[in-house]
C-alpha cells in the first residue's frame, strides 16, 4: 500500500502545476489581448490623424484657390448683368492669354 502522506503530496504537486499553467495560460491570453489592443488603438489614431490631416489640407486648397462665387442672398443681383460680366472678363483672359503666347 502507498503512504497516503506520499499520495496527497503528489496530488498536491499536480494540483499546483495544473494551476500554474492555467494561469500562466490565462495570464498569456490577457498580455496577448492587451497587446493586439494596443496595436489597433495606434492604427486606429494614425488613420485619424491622417484623415484630419487630409481634410484640413483639403481645407486649405479650398481657401487658397477659392472657385466657386458666393451671392448673398439679402442683395438684389441682376442675373444677366453679372453673366454679362463674367462673359466680359473670360474674354479679357482670354486675350491676356493668347498675347502671351505670342511672346
Amino acid at each position: 500500500m502507498s503512504n497516503p502522506l506520499t499520495e496527497v503530496f503528489i496530488f498536491g504537486k499536480a494540483f499546483a502545476e495544473v494551476v500554474t499553467e492555467k494561469l500562466e495560460d490565462s495570464l498569456t491570453n490577457i498580455l496577448s489581448d492587451i497587446g493586439k489592443f494596443d496595436a489597433e488603438t495606434k492604427h486606429r489614431l494614425e488613420e485619424f490623424a491622417r484623415e484630419v490631416k487630409a481634410r484640413a489640407q483639403a481645407e486649405k486648397q479650398r481657401v487658397d484657390n477659392p472657385t466657386t462665387i458666393t451671392v448673398t442672398a439679402n442683395k438684389c443681383v441682376d442675373l444677366q448683368e453679372l453673366l454679362d460680366e463674367l462673359r466680359a472678363e473670360i474674354a479679357r483672359l482670354k486675350a491676356e492669354l493668347n498675347n502671351y503666347r505670342q511672346k
